[in-house]
């Protein structure tokens, strides 16, 4: 049986009375709007509620199910641990979800679990369903954490989910737990972000049409910017809701403490090819890449070149189009860094900030193979990955020696610091690093200089090829 309802809503703790202790009754749209949907699940009466969390066990690249055959916890970390759970897990939707995710190369099972407590990304939602009077004695639950993987990720993980929910005929309603954005407010406990309500008023719409192929691409900065919280569970909601015609519903909107909490419930009519969002996901993604291809400028065509060529072959690129051999790439040496990005985040990133090749030319081959390969953050960069990267190509200007901060603007200079031979850098221009004790703090920990030693100070500006 398919999944036959689905809601997305959120876990402030403060909601329960006994944590909020009158302070709930702010947020008193909320809690109407929780009520509806909890009798409204109550009235579906399911085998099994899946409840996806931003706040159970999460890793960059899996997604944790919840293993055993049951759980429990309290909300005593809000100091009321009074309030307690205890409920069963649905052991054979987990089974053959975990086997499934293993035959389709979806990175998700049940290894790897830290902590087998109910988190309240978890326990909120039970809340209210609890109080609709949903048994928990014969009602079974699956419990999924996010991933920091990319949307289409956890649109196929989603997908899996409601295979297994057809295979097994289980009536199974889909509860995607996240708070909205954090910085709604400036005297909010996040301060605030220009970009937070623009957030907020673009999922509520997305999710109140159904538009959930918007919602898969919205723009990484803004989310980020935002501190979302509950993105990647209406991600994989969507999934799980692939290929079917809901009635959309917009129960609740507010933020009066500085997040955002919404709650919409979707009812899931009958099957609409039409509504094939992975598909449609991969056609817009390939349609950007294909833009960026055709405007790149010759720095990041030889990085590209030199990343696909190395990957494929594992021999550094030879053959060099004449687009790419300007004389500026030619004639001039320089410092450079490669950096890949994939989903809007880092994939690698090395560089030198001398030149230490004849040229341009033999400097970003070597540095983007180096960014594909030697990146000890990241694994060495996979074929099946290359149509997915974006290329920065920083060259950078000789450093110039200074001896106050004054002279410093982390918009327009890098940085490089040294103590005793070690050397930390950081480029300019970067998202979050707003001040000069801030670049310096950075560039320090990453060359492993204490805080209070002593730095000798550089500074440089790039030409940055996108």
């Amino acid at each position: 049986m398919p999944i036959i309802a689905a809601t997305c809503v959120p876990h402030p703790p403060l909601i329960v009375p006994a944590i909020g202790k009158g302070e709930e009754k702010k947020i008193q749209s909320t809690i109407d709007a929780y009520k509806i949907v909890a009798s409204r699940i109550k009235d579906l009466n399911p085998d099994t509620i899946i409840i996806t969390s931003p706040h159970s066990i999460m890793y960059a690249d899996y997604f944790h199910i919840s293993p055993s055959a049951k759980a429990s916890g309290d909300l005593g970390n809000f100091r009321a641990p009074k309030v307690k759970f205890m409920i069963k897990y649905d052991t054979e939707f987990v089974s053959g979800l975990s086997t499934l995710c293993g035959k389709e190369n979806i990175a998700a099972g049940q290894m790897g679990e830290r902590d087998a407590n109910l988190d309240h990304g978890t326990m909120i939602p039970l809340h209210f369903l609890k109080e609709a009077g949903i048994d928990f004695t014969t009602t079974q639950f699956v419990r999924i954490g996010l991933s920091g993987l990319p949307a289409r990720d956890h649109y196929r993980f989603g997908q899996a989910i409601a295979k297994i929910s057809d295979e097994l005929n289980r009536k199974v309603v889909f509860l995607a737990s996240g708070d909205l954005a954090h910085k709604l407010k400036s005297d909010g406990p996040y301060g605030f972000a220009p970009e937070a309500p623009i957030f907020d008023d673009q999922i509520m719409k997305f999710l109140s049409n159904g538009d959930f192929l918007s919602m898969l691409t919205m723009n990484h900065d803004l989310c980020e910017k935002a501190s979302e919280c509950g993105l990647r569970s209406f991600w994989i909601m969507s999934g799980a809701l692939d290929r079917k015609k809901l009635n959309c519903e917009q129960l609740s909107y507010e933020g009066p403490f500085g997040v955002g909490y919404g709650i919409t419930w979707f009812k899931v009519l009958e099957d609409d090819p039409r509504r094939n969002f992975l598909e449609q996901l991969d056609a817009v993604n390939q349609k950007k890449i294909e833009l960026t291809r055709a405007s790149e400028d010759p720095f990041v065509k030889l990085a590209r070149m030199s990343v696909e060529t190395f990957v494929k072959t594992h021999k550094p690129l030879e053959a060099v189009e004449k687009s790419m051999v300007t004389d500026e790439i030619l004639n001039n040496r320089a410092g450079v860094f490669v950096s890949l990005k994939k989903d809007g985040r880092l994939r690698g990133c090395i560089g030198t900030f001398m030149a230490t090749r004849n040229n341009l030319l033999e400097e970003i081959i070597f540095n983007a193979i180096s960014a594909c390969s030697r990146d000890p953050r990241f694994d060495p960069v996979t074929e099946d990955e290359l149509g997915d990267l974006v290329y920065d190509v920083d060259v950078l200007t000789e450093p110039e020696r200074i001896f106050s901060i004054d002279k410093l603007d982390p918009k327009k200079y890098g940085i490089i610091v040294g103590n005793s031979g070690r050397r930390g850098l950081l480029l300019p221009d970067l998202d979050g690093v707003d001040t000069v004790e801030q670049q310096i703090a950075i560039a320090k920990r990453k060359a492993n200089i204490s805080p209070k030693e002593p730095i000798e100070l550089w500074r440089f500006e790039v030409v940055r090829h996108l």
